[in-house]
């Protein structure tokens, strides 16, 4: 224990020492709740009921409770208990003031079978101590000091929770009153370390098992591991290729056939074999297509049944709620009993309600298949351009792989020619024929490797010119597609400020171009406002600096008479893409020539 170094040892004492009144037990422990019990082991109360048979605000304890650690609850100090005078054969125990608070303990260590016991007297025995708290529990072991105090372990947890009940009581050895022969008892949990070790094997003891129960379950829910693939022989190679020419074993002998080509079974000698057996996992692909389109043809049938199943399923809906509503009108309602009526309005409305949602789910389900075929018959001739554009990518892309897969060939050939030549010195002279049949065909080889890159190079490039020649044109039709929106914006915004600003152009059948003065004006200003503008400018920025001279200007008019007179002034194009901008520039000299 904590207070002393060396373990507990004990003779055996005879357990068959007799009361000296039983009764006085027998109360003290019909009080604390739990059935008295004999020297012999008997109870001394056969009819006894710790629920019933105990002072009232006590709680029952249950005598057989497992060591956990748990302590009856306290006390309430306006109910205290009434303890009895205990009667044993060499000693007597008078019980503690009933007024007083009960003894204080310290924290219960885990699986604390020990108590300590002071205040013993001077002249108490281990034969006594035995005597009076082996009617607790079985005792193990007593350690007595010479300082009036002892430890007592017994053999389970609960024995310690009776021990403590008879803290505090008085001890009178025989009929004495000598000072060494009384004491005051005082109970207390010790910690013993042969109690933590026990209670530290019990624990690891449940964690063991509840480890064991844990991996048993999840052995239980671990899915079985797969069958082990066979190694790569002719043999097997002959059996797996007859299962995957049949359909019910196809998955077995594909995946067999995916784990050997995963371990690097395929070789020089093994590639026909592979090659073999590829191509009749490729033709099981037409399987599989018909299969999902059978499948998808009797989803298609079993969504029509459902349909139909629900369309009928509404009419007799809608037959029930017509009947609902024609026994609601007055002709029939008012025959009915209050009860009635109200049966009837609720049964209609919970008709209605389950019409309701079945009629949306049959909408949803033709609103679905009204978008799958829209979506089916509209085409975009855009993503067909783009399903072209990344046709021809992918194709680029399947060249330059082929590309570096010749390449890597061309330089494995390569290595086999050194190789070769390395060993060709290193033979004797009756093998130099051999190897120089084996160096030619190499060659051979090798010039024809070359002449097949030099073709894939070609398309590769031929196929990349092709794609930008693709790419021109589209960026061509973006242009003149910007440029056509630009003239239908700039024509709309002519003929609305022409109605805005009421400025109509005169329709007359003359020839002359300038009808006016005020347009013979217009026209000068505008060219020797040109003239100082080489590089052109923007009809509003020529409107600007018109409006200076006269704010009744109107930019469509100036416009019209600009068009109309073509060999004094031209209109230009500048800038790309967003920055598309038309200028107007003056071409007087050059028209002059040309008139």
């Amino acid at each position: 224990s904590a207070d002393g170094g060396r373990s507990l040892s004990l003779d055996s004492i005879p357990m068959g020492l007799p009361m000296s009144d039983p009764t006085a037990w027998a109360t003290a422990m019909n009080n604390l709740g739990m059935a008295p019990m004999g020297m012999t082991g008997q109870p001394l109360l056969p009819d006894f009921d710790p629920a019933l048979g105990m002072m009232t605000g006590i709680p029952p304890i249950n005598p057989m409770m497992p060591g956990l650690g748990i302590v009856p609850p306290p006390i309430p100090p306006d109910m205290p208990a009434v303890k009895e005078i205990i009667h044993c054969k060499s000693c007597t125990l008078f019980p503690p003031n009933p007024h007083l608070p009960p003894p204080a303990t310290r924290e219960r260590p885990p699986g604390c079978k020990t108590v300590f016991v002071g205040g013993l007297p001077e002249n108490g025995t281990e034969q006594i101590i035995m005597e009076v708290f082996e009617q607790c529990g079985e005792v193990i072991a007593i350690r007595k000091s010479k300082k009036n105090f002892c430890h007592i372990r017994f053999a389970e947890e609960f024995m310690v929770d009776k021990a403590l009940y008879l803290s505090g009581y008085r001890i009178r050895l025989g009929s004495s009153t000598d000072k060494k022969d009384t004491g005051r008892l005082h109970v207390d949990f010790a910690q013993a370390r042969d109690d933590l070790y026990e209670w530290e094997c019990k624990q690891r003891m449940l964690a063991r098992e509840e480890r064991h129960r844990r991996r048993l379950e999840e052995e239980r829910f671990r899915p079985p591991s797969p069958p082990p693939v066979v190694h790569y022989s002719d043999h097997e190679c002959s059996v797996v290729a007859e299962k995957l020419k049949d359909d019910t074993k196809f998955l077995e002998a594909i995946q067999t056939l995916l784990t050997w080509i995963e371990r690097g079974e395929v070789n020089r000698r093994t590639a026909n074999n592979f090659y073999s057996m590829i191509q009749s996992a490729n033709s099981h692909i037409r399987r599989l297509v018909n299969e999902k389109a059978a499948h998808e043809k009797e989803m298609e049938e079993a969504k029509e049944k459902f349909k139909l199943a629900l369309s009928g399923i509404l009419v007799q809906f809608e037959q029930i709620v017509a009947v609902y509503h024609s026994a609601s009108k007055q002709k029939a309602w008012d025959h009915f009993t209050k009860a009635q009526r109200k049966n009837i309005s609720v049964w209609c409305k919970q008709a209605e309600e389950i019409r309701n949602i079945h009629n949306d789910e049959l909408m949803g389900i033709r609103r679905e298949e009204e978008m799958e075929m829209s979506d089916e018959e509209i085409e975009d001739p855009s993503e067909m351009k783009e399903t072209e554009e990344s046709a021809l990518v992918s194709q680029v892309e399947a060249l330059k792989e082929e590309n570096d897969s010749l390449r890597w060939q061309l330089d494995a050939y390569r290595n086999e020619v050194e190789l070769l030549k390395q060993e060709q010195g290193k033979a004797s002279r009756d093998e130099d024929t051999t190897k120089e049949q084996q160096m030619k065909l190499l060659q051979q080889a090798l010039q024809g490797m070359q002449k097949h890159l030099l073709k894939v190079q070609d398309e590769y490039k031929k196929r990349e010119a092709e794609l930008e020649k693709v790419r021109e044109d589209k960026l061509k039709i973006e242009k003149l597609l910007e440029n056509l929106k630009e003239q239908e914006s700039s024509t709309s915004r002519v003929c609305a400020c022409s109605q805005e600003k009421e400025c109509p152009v005169e329709k007359t059948l003359s020839n002359s171009p300038v009808k006016s003065e005020r347009e013979v004006l217009l026209v000068g200003i505008i060219s020797t406002f040109l003239h100082v503008h080489p590089f052109g400018a923007s009809i509003e920025y020529i409107c600007s600096y018109l409006q200076r001279l006269d704010s009744k200007i109107c930019t469509a008019e100036v416009e019209v008479l600009m068009t109309r007179l073509q060999n004094t002034f031209r209109q230009e194009l500048s800038g790309v893409g967003a920055s598309l901008e038309k200028r107007w520039k003056f071409c007087g000299f050059d028209g002059l020539k040309m008139t």
